[in-house]
């Protein structure tokens, strides 16, 4: 698998990883439909970001692991977005129970965008 990706995405939990930048952190994502895509079937994990253009694919099965872009799944942004929702809600729950004044805590959190 390539090493210093800034992005991990883990079928197998359904968990996205941004491994960099602000925020950066895990989410499982509940969403049965996007992982059950039929073009999902056989992966294992991704590596996304990585410093070198060859970005890895890892394979269920005994397909050799490929680069993201000969794997041919899409456009990354889906796991992105899906990421960067999960962190919003949980920026958003932490400011619900952050017990202080709104005046102290800052304005509650209404968007996010890695």
């Amino acid at each position: 698998m390539a090493t210093n990706a800034t992005w991990t995405v883990i079928f197998e939990d359904k968990r996205i990883i941004k491994q960099q930048g602000d925020g950066k952190g895990a989410y499982k994502i509940v969403d049965d439909d996007f992982w059950g895509l039929s073009k999902f079937s056989n992966i294992w994990a991704i590596q996304y970001g990585t410093s070198n253009p060859n970005d890895a694919v890892e394979y269920r099965d005994e397909t050799p692991h490929s680069t993201w872009e000969a794997a041919n799944l899409g456009d990354f942004q889906d796991f992105i977005s899906r990421w960067d929702s999960a962190h919003l809600a949980a920026l958003q729950a932490d400011w619900d129970a952050d017990t202080r004044d709104e005046s102290e805590k800052g304005a509650r959190p209404t968007s996010y965008t890695s």
